[in-house]
């Protein structure tokens, strides 16, 4: 499904493990709960996504743009972030052990412990 075009879809809860969304649009979408582990979302787009809860172990978000996207208590553990636009989001109590941030933009998303990302 490289290139899709699902934005503002609905797939709560939806088991979408090593799913490959390279290039696609998920703008909006409501993903809560989804179980993306090991997914490939290389440059995506992810603009004011709900993932909360959801499930993103070891998915490849590099270049995906997560701008004011919602990943409360959201599991990210060993996921890739290189270079993605995380600007806005919000990751209240997320787990994040062993993600990447290499590169990638920051600036007000709000972290597990509630503080603001001020760069």
């Amino acid at each position: 499904m490289t290139g899709a075009n699902l934005e503002g879809a609905i797939l709560h809860g939806t088991n979408l493990t090593e799913v490959i969304l390279w290039g696609s649009n998920l703008a909006d979408a409501v993903l809560m709960r989804a179980n993306l582990e090991g997914g490939n979302l290389v440059r995506s787009n992810l603009t004011g996504a709900n993932l909360n809860l959801a499930r993103l172990g070891g998915a490849d978000l590099s270049y995906a743009n997560l701008r004011n996207a919602y990943l409360w208590k959201a599991d990210l553990t060993g996921a890739n972030l290189s270079g993605a636009n995380l600007r806005g989001a919000n990751f209240r109590g997320a787990i994040l052990d062993g993600v990447s941030w290499t590169d990638a933009m920051l600036m007000g998303a709000v972290m597990p412990d509630g503080s603001i990302h001020q760069q």
